[in-house]
């Protein structure tokens, strides 16, 4: 294990204490203050932000699970990560009718609007968990840096992702992007350990395995991956040794995969069967068949749910979506769409960081064996999320600036002057960079691409505008806009007459009766047909929300 060692023969320091206590306060508080800071605008974020469009979904089956034991709602994703918000909602007081007849968004906008509970309160509620979570992933991939860099290296990794915009903004939700991605970084990790003890971290990274497929359907991408490296681990595993070394490695190395995988199966069965023990099951109607290689996935050994969730997955992809990039909208996916789309919304300091980390770690030989933990998994679910026909958002690849924010701890490693004050640099400019996004970190975008402001010119949905500024909406036009006209085209999931916003539909009236307020979701403002689009030329722009909405008035 590469690490930097203490060396416990160094005179004592001034009044008798060991100069190593010293640092090892300093690390403490480093790691602790980048946490803290992390967490307060985490929680910050929280309490301001409105339900974002998916929230209220996974709200509204957690709570229906949470009760009635049923895997009925939301059956596209494995129940894990609802699970996890669910722990939040258990101290709220909701009940929903076992009968409940309408579709999984209604459910969601029924808990949250119709139940008689405060909204806010209850999205605190299932945010609070995933935001500890976040912070607990945050740790790993501290530990995960210090054991390839040592505690500067660590303190490096950390810093880049307790300031990832990305990471706070979606950290702050009751969502599974943060989820799914924490526990592969965490199955990384422990695989990297397994190189030196593997009977103690082989079994961990099997259940951080199987959580990640228990809470989204897109970790099944990394479990060849994760298979190979336990394989891998094995191999290096020093205490081996015979006649017939290299048989036996292998044999044992395929032996560790097989037991691995049967650990990760179990955790998702688990999940399921927590829900509901019976595990009552009526698939949703309108399955798309299995055929060609999608066939394979019926041979999986997992719960009927789940194997009818990746079929709904499988749907998804099946349709047409339009794409907004560089202020241009397409039909369908672009392959390219989420490099670019990190290249926006990433801070320079860090994007610098990871292409000399990246380099770093296939250039330096000491460093070199990490690669296949950290560069490997990272570039591998990047390429199969480049393969989705769904342009939505970098939340698909979350994984990247958790895996890269641990490459990047490797220019620590090269022991030279210039390179740590190289790195102390752009750390301190991601910082900046940061601190200036708050608290509007969905939207964010880098300096060389406008910042917060001007995201909406080059990305869409939950890049900018999800749904999350409804009420800050509602302060806005209350303060300054008191007793006017508001025509509202929104794109989200919450309730505008719940925040005491009276406005109208736009889209529904002829346009020659819209005059006043015409307020838009950047987002609709993208993809805005013909009829909004008049609209939006024939009117003036006078305010902004938010960075995701936009006020215009129309004579």
């Amino acid at each position: 294990m590469i690490t930097e060692a203490t060396r416990e023969d160094r005179p004592p320091a001034a009044g008798g204490r060991p100069p190593g206590r010293w640092r090892r306060w300093l690390l403490a508080f480093a790691v602790a203050g980048l946490l803290a800071g992390m967490a307060a605008a985490m929680i910050t974020t929280a309490v301001a932000q409105t339900p974002t469009i998916d929230e209220p979904v996974y709200v509204g089956a957690a709570t229906f699970s949470l009760e009635h034991h049923s895997l009925r709602f939301n059956p596209e994703h494995p129940p894990l990560g609802k699970l996890i918000i669910a722990t939040g909602l258990a101290f709220a007081d909701v009940h929903v009718d076992a009968g409940f007849a309408g579709d999984q968004t209604e459910l969601g906008r029924f808990v949250l609007y119709e139940s008689g509970h405060d909204p806010g309160r209850l999205m605190l509620l299932a945010r609070l968990p995933v935001i500890v979570l976040t912070l607990l992933f945050g740790l790993v991939v501290f530990a995960f840096a210090r054991d390839l860099a040592g505690p500067a290296g660590g303190v490096v990794a950390l810093a880049l992702y307790a300031l990832s915009p990305d990471l706070v903004a979606h950290g702050s939700l009751a969502t599974l992007d943060v989820p799914v991605a924490g526990f592969l970084v965490t199955s990384a990790w422990l695989l990297w350990r397994a190189r030196r003890r593997p009977v103690r971290y082989l079994p961990l990274a099997g259940l951080a395995l199987g959580a990640a497929v228990a809470t989204k359907m897109s970790a099944l991408a990394a479990v060849p991956v994760v298979l190979l490296l336990v394989v891998l681990s094995v191999w290096q595993d020093r205490s081996a040794s015979g006649p017939q070394r290299t048989l036996r490695r292998l044999g044992a190395g395929a032996a560790a995969a097989l037991g691995v995988a049967l650990i990760a199966v179990a955790v998702v069965w688990v999940s399921y069967l927590v829900v509901d023990p019976r595990l009552r099951w009526v698939p949703p109607p309108g399955l798309p068949p299995l055929e060609g290689l999608r066939s394979l996935a019926g041979l999986l050994p997992l719960p009927a749910p789940y194997l009818d969730g990746l079929r709904v997955q499988f749907g998804f992809e099946d349709q047409v979506w339009t794409t907004f990039l560089f202020g241009s909208r397409h039909v369908g996916a672009l392959w390219y769409y989420l490099p670019a789309a990190l290249l926006v919304k990433t801070p320079l300091g860090t994007l610098a960081l990871w292409a000399a980390g990246v380099g770093t770690m296939v250039a330096v030989p000491k460093l070199r064996p990490a690669a296949p933990y950290v560069l490997v998994p990272a570039a591998v679910l990047l390429a199969a999320a480049m393969t989705g026909s769904r342009d939505l958002g970098v939340r698909y690849a979350l994984f990247v600036p958790m895996f890269l924010a641990v490459a990047a701890a490797g220019v620590v490693a090269l022991r030279r002057r210039w390179a740590r004050v190289a790195v102390a640099g752009l750390v301190a400019f991601t910082a900046v960079s940061s601190l200036r996004t708050f608290p509007y970190y969905l939207p964010y975008a880098n300096e060389a691409f406008g910042g917060p402001a001007e995201t909406h010119r080059q990305l869409h949905d939950s890049n900018v505008d999800w749904g999350q500024d409804l009420g800050r909406l509602a302060d806005r036009l209350e303060q300054r806009y008191p007793g006017q006209r508001v025509w509202l085209v929104y794109k989200g999931s919450g309730v505008p007459s719940y925040y005491g916003i009276d406005a109208a539909d736009p889209l529904a009236v002829p346009p020659d009766a819209v005059h006043g307020l015409l307020v838009v979701s950047d987002s609709a403002t993208a993809k805005a047909d013909d009829r909004l689009g008049l609209l939006l030329r024939t009117s003036t722009p006078i305010d902004e929300v938010g960075h995701s909405i936009t006020i215009l008035r129309r004579p």
